[in-house]
């Protein structure tokens, strides 16, 4: 049973739904909002934010090899059994002590110191029990210091290969940027697109349905056969499924939409686009990059970047694996209070001793088995691929730049290529419609009418999408994956 609690949260997460909904209905969504909305849900760059926190994360842990190591450390032992539990528990000598007595003749007091000496009761006596050997119970409490002197540079080399890292994991997240901002661009022109195709199936649709009407009256008034009949008919009914598929693949272009921009599916969602216009203007996102008359160089990809950025990490990777023959120096400190307590389990002030030591280390290997050779050898193998991924980049670089604009110009003539062929097709079907209206033409010719221009009108709308995705591209180049079309 849900309480008062949780019904209030519930409620609002519910009211908030249905407020960003109507908004959505009644609001059209511009390509910038829905690129804003894309950028800010985004699997792909949640999942490269991350990576750039874990890079962060990679410099702070190696950053920390350079700072002094302090820790502590507290622990209690039981002692159970020990080997030297009897030199413990017996203390003092095991026989009467010794009693010189000077009165005593010669013979006697040689026995005596004879007898003393054999049972260890000569000299001072020893209490074996105020040793740390077999007590039962040990208390220690301790800190330890720990400071790198020097490391042979391995340490500066890998501060230098996270700090490389971080870079590339910020390369990373803007070219899953640009490549979310390109998939939004082309889903939002594909609905576009889509709108455009069930408006131009719709309209050719009520365009046979009135040539039916207008034949059917022609027949009832005996002017036209029924064979013209049953031909406008035919056309008409042909156009229904048209109508269903456009509708259908409008439905798919709007929930491609929604997913990117994290919509739920039954989301009421409008867009504000103009495919129609004579006067395309470059999508208002990518103006700035269209207007730009400074190209992009190569090295301006962010894919040849974050290729340079391996090759920098490959060579930090050798300077690790050569610093690993140097020796290194450290400086060590250790303080412990050990407590043996007499007795019970607690031990009092008096029944705690120091331990405190100082130590430098020197270490340097003298042989590992070829490990080491084995080690620079692979960075180096890693080098040579990372500079002829490098090489490779820079080339498809070019190639994408050459295609972007190769694409752009393409689309450019296509479109305007196809302003002047649907102004034809329009005033052909006008000239073809009212031949059939005064009898002078048969549903052939008009059909055949009606399908150009239906076709030309699609072909003015596809254009008009492919300039603006090209455009997009081209504004987006150097910062999408290699090979992104």
């Amino acid at each position: 049973m849900m309480t008062l609690r949780g019904v209030f949260p519930a409620a609002a997460g519910l009211m908030l739904v249905g407020v960003a909904s109507v908004a959505a209905a009644q609001t059209p969504l511009t390509l910038s909002e829905a690129i804003r909305l894309a950028t800010t849900h985004s699997e792909a760059l949640a999942v490269s934010h991350a990576d750039e926190a874990r890079a962060e994360a990679d410099i702070a842990r190696v950053r920390s090899q350079k700072l002094p190591q302090v820790s502590t450390a507290a622990s209690y032992s039981r002692t159970l059994a020990s080997e030297f539990s009897a030199a413990v528990d017996t203390s003092g000598p095991v026989c009467a002590p010794f009693a010189p007595n000077p009165s005593a003749s010669l013979i006697d007091r040689v026995a005596e110191i004879e007898r003393a000496a054999s049972c260890g009761a000569v000299g001072p006596s020893f209490d074996f029990g105020n040793l740390p050997f077999g007590r039962k119970n040990i208390y220690q409490l301790g800190f330890s210091f720990a400071q790198a002197v020097y490391a042979g540079g391995r340490i500066t080399a890998q501060q230098r290969q996270a700090e490389t890292a971080r870079r590339a994991a910020t390369l990373a997240t803007s070219t899953a940027e640009a490549q979310v901002t390109l998939d939004v661009t082309r889903a939002f022109y594909d609905a576009a697109l889509a709108d455009r195709l069930v408006t131009i199936a719709e309209s050719t649709y009520n365009q046979a349905d009135a040539a039916l009407e207008q034949a059917r009256l022609s027949f009832n008034a005996g002017r036209q056969p029924e064979f013209e009949l049953l031909r406008a008919q035919v056309a008409r009914d042909n156009q229904r499924p048209t109508v269903i598929r456009r509708r259908a693949d409008r439905d798919v272009a709007y929930l491609r939409l929604r997913q990117l921009l994290e919509l739920p599916a039954d989301a009421p969602l409008t867009i504000e686009v103009d495919l129609e216009t004579p006067a395309l203007a470059p999508p208002a996102p990518f103006a700035v990059a269209l207007a730009s008359t400074q190209p992009p160089s190569v090295d301006d990809h962010l894919t040849v970047q974050q290729s340079a950025a391996a090759v920098a990490s490959r060579e930090s990777a050798i300077r690790i694996a050569h610093a690993d023959r140097l020796p290194s120096v450290s400086l060590t400190s250790s303080l412990a209070r050990v407590g043996y307590p007499a007795s019970g389990a607690f031990p009092g002030p008096g029944d705690f001793r120091t331990n405190w030591s100082l130590a430098a280390t020197l270490q340097m290997p003298l042989f590992t088995g070829g490990r080491l050779q084995a080690g620079e050898a692979s960075a180096r193998a890693d080098l040579t691929a990372a500079q002829a991924q490098l090489k490779q980049a820079r080339e498809l670089a070019e190639l994408d730049d050459a295609t972007a604009k190769q694409d752009l110009l393409a689309a450019q003539a296509v479109w305007e290529a196809s302003a002047s062929t649907v102004e034809q097709a329009e005033r052909a079907y006008q000239i073809a419609e009212l031949r059939n209206r005064e009898g002078l033409s048969t549903q052939l010719e008009l059909s055949d009418s009606r399908l150009s221009l239906q076709v030309a009108q699609a072909t003015r709308a596809q254009a008009a999408r492919d300039l603006q995705v090209a455009r997009a591209r081209v504004a987006l180049a150097p910062s999408l994956p290699a090979g992104a079309r």
